[in-house]
């Protein structure tokens, strides 16, 4: 049996070279993450680029495990990382390698530095869980939306009626009240997000400018590595129903076919 040197660096992904791009949004919760990554998609889409999109916490292989565990409140912080290390690596293989591989975008709600932020939050050791993950593929681009604690919080808990047990940090005994447990579990994740921009030079966009202005700066930031990524075909709606042989009132008729 071969043997796992858990004492070896992080290293990133190096086994194959993959010709796809993989853009990553990292943030706390009510950073607007999800939001810029939305229309990310939404404009690589209507440029013809072929993009696939992966969320963290989201492979079916644990799904039920991850259920069962959150709802009896049997999770560590140790098993918490680990059915998230399995979930990622499943996710990995089925997701994310496949359209890296044939060249296509991969958009990605959350990666690796969740995991990092999350369970150096909870106290797993911050080496240890690097070493964890350093099968995963370095990003194209990893972009961290920094938003103050209290602006974050605002926006979460805002019209919200009550926070997960896990979602607010309770496993932790920080605090018998769930939203101080959360303003606690937040911060500490914020402050690990913070330690890793230098770390993994990761892309800060101000989660409190207007979400066009976002937009935008994201934008500038991706544009550059699109060169050569997997298109699909494009035809414009009129060609398309030309060829078809379908008439339409915003088409001219003297472009139609006639049968």
């Amino acid at each position: 049996m071969s043997h796992v040197d858990t004492n070896a660096p992080f290293e990133p992904y190096a086994g194959e070279d993959l010709p796809g791009k993989l853009f990553i949004v990292e943030g706390i919760d009510g950073s607007g993450k999800s939001t810029q990554l939305d229309l990310i998609h939404k404009w690589l889409s209507s440029q013809g680029y072929s993009v696939f999109f992966s969320e963290w916490n989201s492979s079916p292989l644990v799904r039920s495990t991850t259920k069962l565990g959150k709802a009896r409140h049997l999770l560590s912080p140790m098993t918490f990382s680990m059915i998230h290390a399995a979930d990622f690596a499943d996710r990995l293989e089925r997701s994310i390698l496949p359209p890296l591989r044939a060249g296509a975008v991969v958009l990605a709600d959350r990666y690796i530095y969740t995991a990092f932020a999350r369970d150096a939050a909870r106290n797993v050791d911050r080496d240890y869980v690097r070493r964890v993950y350093r099968f995963a593929p370095e990003p194209t681009a990893a972009l961290y939306f920094r938003v103050p604690l209290d602006e974050a919080l605002r926006r979460i808990l805002s019209g919200r009626p009550e926070l997960k047990f896990y979602e607010a940090g309770m496993d932790l005994g920080l605090s018998p009240d769930p939203y101080k447990s959360f303003e606690i579990f937040q911060g500490r994740i914020l402050e690990e997000y913070d330690r890793m921009v230098d770390e993994f030079g990761l892309k800060v966009i101000d989660a409190t400018l207007p979400i066009g202005e976002q937009q935008s700066r994201v934008r500038e930031m991706i544009e550059p590595h699109l060169e050569g990524v997997l298109r699909t075909p494009v035809f414009p709606n009129a060609k398309v129903l030309e060829r078809e042989r379908l008439s339409g009132r915003y088409l001219r008729p003297s472009r139609l076919p006639m049968g």
